[in-house]
């Protein structure tokens, strides 16, 4: 790792923009030297809050001002908004770290895509951080060593709960223009991720959708699929702002030799058997390793502390900036997993199963997949 400083914009001053400093504020390279907002009073505050631990950033209201200030934008701004300050940040060739979800739409986040390979020299990551928990680490790295055999299933459930007040709380929330889709979109699209990081390309999905407890928004708050794999894996997805009082997140990944659960970014269960020549499986009761065992070998002091993997995400990109390589969660990485959210929106709209490839090619209804598994 280099030691020269990366000087940070951060565009956005609300409740992420906060979040993104108070992870810079542990991380030594990084320094925050300007805060880009259209809310003035918004923006003085997150000022403040970051002189507590360093200088205070310059503010501003127009992103080019920071161009001069520095050398990675960080974009905290409403999802909708994402795509176009990306392109704006890629064509000065900074560094652009773009929050969750890379944009509302396939083809925005496309024309992210390539703005990002229109510029080599810049590296380009989207916020997954969870694929840097060291409980999904240690299932992906089982699953991609065969430790837990073929992999054939999968589950993702998120039962939350958002209040009207949440839903309230911004202009912008819950809204199709900006906000792009509601308990899937910004809430579930974590754990569908890493269950799409665990098992794979997606072939089809099958969704359906409601809003079943919350009044005047335009997105879902519940919505339900079946997923199968390139693989030929099963996967069954559950994201719900409607599940009072909120329990915790869940992601399972079954195979035939082991499973794995991980319960609110933590690995509560871990069971693999060896097998032997005949392909018989042999169970001693405890598996070849345990949960606390496979924690273990991957930590890395921090844990699952609120901010601790988007640290080490942006530890990442620092890397990928000094090597010249890639950051590990490159913008592809972003658009793979908005194309099966946009084929399950489709889905759920539609009543019928869609293909992910008709998805990114930017089809329509050409195509559904009968219960024979055929294209017609």
């Amino acid at each position: 790792m280099g030691d020269e400083p990366l000087r940070v914009a951060i565009v956005g001053a609300g409740v992420i923009g906060e979040l993104h400093a108070d992870v810079l504020a542990t991380l030594p390279r990084f320094q925050v030297t300007a805060v880009v907002s259209r809310t003035g009073p918004a923006a003085d505050r997150l000022a403040d809050r970051i002189a507590r631990s360093g200088s205070r950033p310059d503010v501003l209201t127009d992103l080019t001002e920071a161009f001069p200030r520095c050398d990675v934008v960080a974009i905290c701004t409403p999802n909708g908004t994402h795509g176009a300050l990306a392109e704006q940040a890629l064509g000065a060739r900074k560094h652009v770290v773009i929050e969750k979800p890379i944009e509302v739409t396939l083809r925005r986040a496309m024309r992210v895509s390539r703005a990002a390979a229109a510029a080599p020299e810049s590296a380009c990551t989207v916020i997954s951080q969870h694929r840097f928990d060291p409980s999904a680490v240690a299932v992906h790295d089982a699953v991609h060593s065969q430790r837990l055999g073929r992999p054939t299933s999968g589950v993702a459930l998120l039962p939350w709960w958002r209040s009207e007040r949440y839903y309230a709380s911004a202009d912008w929330r819950a809204t199709l223009a900006l906000d792009g889709g509601g308990a899937l979109m910004n809430q579930g699209i974590h754990t569908l991720d890493l269950l799409l990081w665990m098992m794979g390309p997606v072939r089809s999905v099958h969704a359906r959708q409601g809003l079943l407890a919350h009044r005047a928004i335009e997105v879902e708050d519940t919505l339900a699929a079946t997923i199968d794999f390139q693989s030929g894996a099963i996967g069954t997805l559950l994201v719900t702002t409607a599940a009072y009082p909120q329990l915790p997140a869940r992601l399972q990944v079954h195979g035939s030799l082991g499973s794995a659960v991980i319960e609110d970014d933590e690995l509560v269960y871990f069971h693999s058997s060896p097998e032997d020549r005949s392909g018989e499986r042999h169970d001693s009761g405890g598996g070849e390793n345990t949960a606390a065992e496979e924690r273990a070998r991957v930590e890395d002091g921090r844990g699952t502390v609120m901010g601790a993997s988007h640290a080490r995400q942006y530890e990442d990109l620092a890397r990928a900036i000094d090597t010249g390589s890639h950051p590990r969660i490159a913008v592809d990485d972003a658009v793979a997993t908005l194309a099966v959210v946009e084929a399950l929106y489709r889905s759920a709209r539609w009543g019928e199963d869609v293909l992910v490839e008709d998805v990114l090619a930017g089809g329509g209804r050409r195509q559904t997949v009968d219960t024979e598994g055929r294209t017609t």
